[in-house]
């Protein structure tokens, strides 16, 4: 494990660094909309994709939720779940699809207990994801609000009731 993906034990101070790097980016709206969102994704997706999938092990689904799972990527969960572990998840915390990976969703819990700030979102029920956004920036997808968008069809996640947060 490089220097890079061990930064993933640290999600105090990249919580902080995503707080940083998210008013950043909320920042360069005018420049994004003036410029066009589908060029502003050609000029940020390169430097993003490298800087995530060094760190997280991102699969640039265009949705991101580091910040909601302890700065674990959900997406690279054998399962690709996004709303916590499947039920095969072994005894010694490992994944029951790759034996020798250790549970995304166990790492995703733990690193979230260190964070002060989004460490509670790792309750948060998570839409699924959007396929059609996958290979874009998330940073893009965001300043332009598709991320959040439910695609016709889809149930909001705001009508599925759910347990009150612990």
């Amino acid at each position: 494990m490089g220097f890079l993906r061990r930064l993933q034990n640290h999600p105090a101070l990249l919580e902080k660094v995503y707080g940083w790097t998210h008013t950043a980016v909320s920042a360069l709206q005018p420049v994004v909309e003036r410029v066009g969102y589908e060029r502003a994704n050609r000029w940020l997706k390169g430097g993003e994709e490298w800087a995530k999938r060094a760190i997280f092990d991102c699969r640039m689904c265009g949705q991101c939720i580091l910040h909601s799972t302890g700065m674990t990527c959900s997406m690279s969960c054998p399962k690709n779940l996004r709303n916590g572990p499947c039920g095969g998840v072994r005894g010694n915390g490992h994944c029951e699809v790759k034996p020798d990976m250790k549970c995304v969703w166990v790492q995703a819990y733990e690193r979230s207990r260190q964070m002060p700030l989004y460490g509670a979102e790792i309750l948060d029920i998570q839409p699924p994801v959007n396929r059609q956004l996958e290979g874009e920036s998330a940073w893009v997808t965001m300043l332009a609000g598709v991320d959040k968008v439910t695609p016709k069809g889809w149930v909001t996640v705001s009508t599925i009731s759910v347990i009150d947060k612990l």
